[in-house]
């Protein structure tokens, strides 16, 4: 497989150009300011190596503003010095508070690269909304025997006709059932239980044997029992 041929990229030539230039001009604004040999060669090093952390922890964690000050400040020491090299100033006799600036430079550069590299992101916390709390469900007043006695009616096979014989008054009958309101579906159900229960024993059904084939209140079933009577 051939390999595919080599291309120049004209962005990344200008930035080497770019990148050549301004590291020329901090090493002769930092030898033009007593910082010579080797001290020289490592201003330019120091202002690009911040330059470029302060614009990786832009990149990586968003906007800072401690990431946006240190980036100023290193364009601005890189800039300063293309500036300073193109005859502003004199470099034979540099200022005292350029040397100054120049000789403060490796401390400050130090303190910055410390703080992009172990501090944290300035970002307000984002905020979470409340969940909102949905009402607990409120029990139906009905009983709840009621509609289990209309499914069991889906159930039951409908019994034998059989001839109509006079059911048995109860003995006694409650004062208060004859106010208890009884549904239709669910008397009609109790005269085929009375009528299963009258088959299977020849004897009419009673109230408490009424009451629990239907699973309905005492009340309840005095008032299905008179209704049935």
């Amino acid at each position: 497989m051939a390999r595919p041929a080599f291309r120049v990229d004209a962005v990344l030539v200008q930035a080497v150009i770019a990148g050549a230039l301004s590291f020329a001009h901090l090493h002769d604004l930092a030898a033009a300011a007593g910082q010579d040999g080797w001290k020289a060669w490592a201003y330019p090093i120091s202002v690009d190596l911040l330059l470029v952390a302060s614009w990786r922890r832009l990149r990586s964690n968003g906007p800072s503003r401690l990431a946006w000050c240190w980036f100023l400040i290193a364009l601005v020491a890189s800039l300063g010095a293309n500036v300073s090299t193109a005859g502003l100033l004199d470099l034979h006799h540099v200022p005292a508070w350029l040397s100054i600036l120049v000789a403060a430079w490796p401390a400050l550069a130090f303190m910055g690269g410390t703080l992009l590299a172990h501090s944290t992101g300035d970002h307000p916390a984002p905020e979470v909304p409340a969940t909102p709390v949905e009402p607990e469900p409120v029990a139906s007043p009905e009983p709840e025997s009621i509609p289990a006695a209309l499914d069991e009616t889906k159930d039951t096979p409908a019994p034998p006709p059989a001839e109509p014989v006079p059911a048995a008054k109860p003995a006694t009958a409650a004062p208060a059932a004859l106010a208890v309101p009884v549904p239709a579906a669910l008397v009609d159900h109790a005269r085929k239980v009375a009528a299963d229960h009258r088959a299977r024993t020849g004897s009419p059904i009673d109230t408490d044997t009424l009451r629990a084939r239907l699973g309905v209140p005492p009340q309840l079933a005095h008032a299905i029992a008179a209704q049935l009577a």
